[in-house]
């Protein structure tokens, strides 16, 4: 079965999709507890809708929705990386370095089979 699942595009499979909402919501949360631990409510509020917002707003076209602003591969890449990489270092902050580690690991597990999208926005083209 892994050999069929690996013969088509991972980046729009199901499964692979729902592991990508699940890591950004997952990166969501960690903001909002490092915020809280570090400075109340209002980083708790603030740093999950800033970081929210940039993820909605900057967009390429043809890759998951109509953009607010238009970007390319390459910023978008950019974007995601900054936004996972803030996320494991909050983890990694709030609780240890082990679980910033896991976070990390699954966020490159979904980039690894996600590699035909991240090869279409390196080359300007996210459809």
């Amino acid at each position: 079965m892994l050999p069929t699942l690996l013969e088509k595009s991972m980046a729009n499979h199901p499964l692979n999709l729902a592991i990508r909402a699940l890591l950004e919501l997952v990166a969501l949360i960690v903001f909002a507890m490092w915020g809280w631990r570090h400075g109340g409510v209002l980083p708790a509020i603030a740093l999950p809708l800033l970081a929210a917002s940039a993820w909605g707003v900057f967009r390429v076209p043809n890759d998951g929705g109509t953009p607010v602003v238009r970007v390319s591969g390459l910023v978008r890449l950019l974007l995601e990386a900054v936004f996972f990489s803030a996320a494991v270092a909050a983890a990694a902050d709030h609780w240890s370095p082990a679980i910033g580690a896991q976070l990390a690991g699954a966020v490159i597990a979904h980039y690894a089979l996600s590699y035909d999208r991240v090869l279409r926005l390196l080359k300007g083209n996210a459809a």
